[in-house]
C-alpha cells in the first residue's frame, strides 16, 4: 500500500549501494566529492564553525537538523558540488536521493558595507581564508542578517526524496555538508554567494597616507655625478634643443680566456747505450785537452831543453 512504511536498510547496505551509484558516475565523467567527516566534529576551522552556528541560530532551521547531522556524520553524503549560487549533492537513504540548495548572492550595498568596515584589518588573503584575525572582523563577517552567512530567507532547498517537510533530513545533512566542506576549502563561502574574497583586503592600505616630502637635497646626486658613476651621457632640461648624433654603438672587445699552464716536471731524455758511450769518451778527451793546456807565463819544454845544452857548450869552452 501506499502508506505503508518502506522496508529499512542497514547503513552498511546503503554505503554499498552508493559506492556503486558513484562509481557508475564516475566512469560518466562526472567529479564525485563526498563529504568525510573523522569524528563526531563536523566543522573544525572558523569559516565551518560559523557556517554551521549561522544555521543553528535560526528557529525555521532547528526541528530538522539533528537527523542531518546524524547522516553526514556516517558518510550519507556520497557526492557534494558547490557553484557560484547553488550547491548540488547526492544523499544516500533508502535510495540515492538528489539535493538542491540556492543560496541568494549577496546584495552589493551589504557587500560593500562589510568590505569598509573591515578595511586595514586583515592584512593578506592567508589570513583571512584561515580566519586569523581580529574579533571584531569576526563579529562583522559573521553578522546576522547584514554579514556574509545566510538568511533562511535566502536559502531555497528542494529533494527528491517523499518527506513532506520543507527541509528534509536529506537537506539538513547537505547542509551540514557545506560546513564540513568549508573547513578544507573556505574559499567556497565566497562563490557560493557570487562575491570576490580579495575585496576584503583591497582596501588595507588605503589609510596610509602618501608621503609629498621629498628627499634631501644632500642625498640627491647630481647629473654631471651620475654621467661620472655609471658612464652615462645626462641629457640636458634647458630651452637649447641638443642636436640629436646617431652614434653606432661599439662592439666589445672578445676577451679570450687564458688557460693556466700547466707545471710540469721536465726529466731529462733517455740515453741510448751508443749515446752514452760517445758522451763518456767526450768527457775523457776533454779532460786530456784541458791537461796539455799550456800554463800561462811559464815557457814550453822544448825551450828549456834548449837553454841547459847552450850552457853545457859554453862551460865546455871555458
Amino acid at each position: 500500500m501506499w502508506y505503508e512504511w518502506r522496508p529499512y536498510v542497514s547503513v552498511a547496505e546503503r554505503r554499498r549501494k552508493a559506492q556503486r551509484e558513484m562509481q557508475k558516475l564516475k566512469k560518466k565523467g562526472h567529479p564525485v566529492s563526498p563529504v568525510v567527516i573523522d569524528g563526531r566534529t563536523i566543522a573544525r576551522t572558523f569559516w565551518g564553525r560559523a557556517w554551521c552556528d549561522n544555521l543553528e541560530r535560526y528557529s525555521d532551521f532547528s526541528n530538522r537538523l539533528p537527523r542531518g547531522r546524524t547522516y553526514v556524520r556516517n558518510g550519507s553524503v556520497v557526492d557534494l558540488q558547490i557553484a557560484p549560487g547553488e550547491v548540488k549533492a547526492m544523499v544516500s537513504g533508502s535510495e540515492i536521493y538528489k539535493v538542491a540548495v540556492k543560496v541568494s548572492a549577496v546584495p552589493k550595498a551589504r557587500w560593500t558595507s562589510v568590505c569598509t568596515d573591515c578595511a586595514g584589518a586583515i592584512d593578506s588573503l592567508v589570513e583571512l581564508l584561515q580566519g586569523r584575525f581580529s574579533k571584531g572582523v569576526m563579529e562583522r563577517i559573521c553578522q546576522r542578517k547584514t554579514g556574509l552567512f545566510p538568511a533562511p530567507a535566502e536559502i531555497r532547498f528542494s529533494c527528491s526524496c517523499p518527506d513532506w517537510a520543507s527541509m528534509c533530513k536529506h537537506v539538513a545533512a547537505v547542509l551540514y555538508g557545506i560546513g564540513a566542506r568549508l573547513d578544507e576549502q573556505p574559499e567556497l563561502l565566497f562563490k557560493l554567494r557570487k562575491v570576490d574574497e580579495k575585496d576584503l583586503i583591497a582596501k588595507a592600505g588605503s589609510g596610509l597616507p602618501l608621503s609629498k616630502k621629498g628627499p634631501a637635497d644632500e642625498k640627491v646626486l647630481a647629473g654631471d655625478g651620475l654621467s661620472e658613476l655609471f658612464g652615462l651621457e645626462m641629457g640636458t632640461t634647458g630651452e637649447e634643443p641638443v642636436p640629436e648624433t646617431t652614434r653606432t654603438p661599439a662592439k666589445p672587445a672578445r676577451t679570450r680566456r687564458v688557460k693556466p699552464e700547466r707545471i710540469v716536471e721536465e726529466t731529462p731524455p733517455k740515453r741510448s747505450a751508443r749515446a752514452s758511450r760517445r758522451a763518456s769518451k767526450r768527457g775523457s778527451a776533454g779532460k786530456q785537452g784541458r791537461q796539455t793546456e799550456k800554463k800561462p807565463g811559464r815557457p814550453p819544454k822544448s825551450t828549456k831543453a834548449a837553454t841547459s845544452a847552450e850552457k853545457r857548450k859554453r862551460v865546455a869552452k871555458s
